[in-house]
Order: C-alpha cells, then sequence, then structure tokens
C-alpha cells in the first residue's frame, strides 16, 4: 500500500485529449489526478460550464476517470481573483463555479493561489510589495492584508464550507500575497484551518528558501497538498544578476532560473530528503507532478520526472 498518494496534474500533457491523457497516466502509474478548471489554465481537459449544467457530462467524466483506475485528487482554480480589475472579476467567477462543481462531484479539496490586490482602493493592477523601504510600502502591505485579503478568505471559507468543501490548499507562489510558510500561517490564523498550504518547493526555491525546512516549520496539519516541481538556478547567470529575473519563461535559455522536470535541477537525494523529512512530519496527502520544463518534450518531462518521483517517494513501486 502506497503512503503517498501519486498525482498528476494533468495541464502538463495539455496537448492530449482528455481520454489520451487519462489514458498515459493511468500506463505510468499516476493513482489520480488534478484538474485545472481555469484561470491561468487553458482548462484543456475540461468544460467547466458545461459540467456545470450537464449531469450526464459529470457522470461520463468521472467514469471515464474511474474506469482507467484513477481518482480525481482535487480541482485546481489557481489565478488571481483579487486583481483590482475586469480580469479579477473573471477569475472569481471561475473560482466560483469550480467551487460549485466540487460539491457535484463531491470533491473535497480546492487547489488555488491567495491571490494579490492593488496597493490602494484606487488602483487597476495588482501590486507585490516584496520590500519595507521605502515607508509606503508597509502601508500598502497592511491595507492589502487587512482591507482585503483577510475579509476575502473570511467569506471564501464560509462559501466553500456550503458547498462541502473541506480544505483550500493555497500554492507558494510568487506574486501572491501567500507564498511561504510565514504568510500562509498569518493567513490561516486569520481565516481559519481550512486554509493550508499547496507546498511547492520550486517557488520557494528560487526565493532562496529550503522546502525541507519550510515543511518542518508548517507541519502536516498546515500542508494540504504537494506540487512535484523542480527549479534550476542557472550557473553564469544567477551569481551576476541575482533570482528577481523578470524575463517570459519562453526566454529560458536567458533566465537566471528555470522550471525543470524533476532531477534536472535538484537531483534525486535532494528529493529524496525533501519527502523523507514530509513522511517523518506525518504527511501522507497526495503529491502531485507538474511539468513545466520548456526544454524538452511535455511526455519526455513527465517520464524523467516520474522516474524521480519513483525513486524518491517512500512508497514500492517495484
Amino acid at each position: 500500500m502506497n503512503i503517498v498518494n501519486l498525482c498528476f496534474n494533468t495541464d502538463g500533457l495539455g496537448y492530449m485529449s482528455f481520454e489520451e491523457m487519462l489514458d498515459t497516466a493511468a500506463e505510468l502509474g499516476f493513482d489520480s489526478i488534478e484538474i485545472a478548471c481555469g484561470n491561468w489554465s487553458k482548462a484543456p481537459h475540461i468544460d467547466l460550464d458545461h459540467m456545470l449544467e450537464n449531469k450526464s457530462a459529470r457522470e461520463n467524466f468521472m467514469e471515464q476517470i474511474k474506469h482507467r483506475g484513477l481518482a480525481l485528487e482535487a480541482l485546481n482554480c489557481s489565478g488571481n481573483q483579487l486583481a483590482p480589475n475586469e480580469e479579477g472579476k473573471e477569475h472569481q467567477k471561475v473560482i466560483e463555479k469550480t467551487f460549485q462543481l466540487a460539491e457535484e462531484l463531491n470533491i473535497k479539496q480546492i487547489v488555488m493561489m491567495s491571490g494579490l490586490p492593488g496597493g490602494s482602493p484606487t488602483d487597476i493592477t495588482p501590486n507585490w510589495i516584496i520590500t519595507s523601504w521605502p515607508p509606503i510600502t508597509t502601508k500598502i502591505l497592511n491595507w492589502q492584508w487587512n482591507e482585503v485579503l483577510i475579509p476575502y478568505w473570511q467569506s471564501t471559507v464560509e462559501t466553500a464550507k456550503s458547498h462541502g468543501i473541506e480544505k483550500i490548499a493555497l500554492e507558494n507562489h510568487g506574486c501572491q500575497l501567500v507564498y511561504n510558510p510565514e504568510t500562509l500561517i498569518q493567513l490561516r490564523d486569520a481565516a481559519g484551518p481550512m486554509i493550508g498550504m499547496n507546498l511547492d518547493p520550486s517557488h520557494l526555491l528560487w526565493m532562496g528558501g529550503d522546502p525541507v525546512m519550510a515543511s518542518r516549520k508548517l507541519g502536516a496539519e498546515r500542508i494540504y497538498y504537494v506540487h512535484a516541481k523542480d527549479v534550476r538556478m542557472e550557473r553564469n547567470l544567477l551569481e551576476a544578476d541575482g533570482a528577481l529575473d523578470t524575463k517570459t519563461i519562453d526566454q529560458f535559455s536567458q533566465r537566471t532560473w528555470n522550471y525543470v522536470a524533476l532531477g534536472h535541477g535538484h537531483n534525486v537525494q535532494w528529493w529524496k530528503e525533501f519527502f523523507s523529512v514530509l513522511s517523518m512530519i506525518g504527511y501522507t496527502g497526495p503529491v502531485s507532478l507538474e511539468m513545466e520544463d520548456l526544454t524538452m518534450s511535455p511526455l519526455t518531462g513527465v517520464k524523467k520526472s516520474l522516474n524521480v518521483l519513483k525513486e524518491a517517494l517512500p512508497n514500492d513501486y517495484e
């Protein structure tokens, strides 16, 4: 019996049809899948509106998954619902629909982002504060948390409860108000225990953090989900310019860091320690492979990453 559920974020094979993706995931040995419903994802494997409107579509969707011996682990609606513009409003609509679909499908866990508002009531673009100087930055940050983020999540938790959702796993992504253990704990203390972390080691790594130490700080009770994604800090580029890189990810040959297949940034030994410590603190939830390496084909990246996972996870795959 596996200790950890080996899950797959299906956007990694977004070019495949739903059926082909399921066949591939089953053949590769995944236990479950994570389906993105929209916002920053193109939602390649689900039509959110059609699913909400059509009971037979929902039944067929779940049967196709079950038929391959897979389970639907979570729905993902990552985006920025707190953006002070039309995009933020549209992202919020997708979140609300995803919550509704979770109820219809009896899915208890949602993966998403905390959101990032503007810096004042009159802003029309998000504002990520990552320094305490000049003093205006602290005023902005306090306003974002106290006037926008905490009230939003206190309300959203109640909405989620009304749809039977039990856990919301927030990814520690950059350009979000929750981006590390400290900010996750701060929001959880204000909004309640439905809020936990989707611990993605790749983001902490490029920010200079240590996911192993982050795991220990959070404890299993605050880690609801784990994304398995690697990052490589690019030698000869990072040293000169640092990790605050604004070049788009398709310019990977010039960036100071890149998302890569597992094992292509940190070796198997690193991943063994990471998963061993997660097991040590009592984490038994899903580990969902997220593949965003642009230097190889998606399927190749999934296969190479899966080899690392099967060696590093505290499961017996023999």
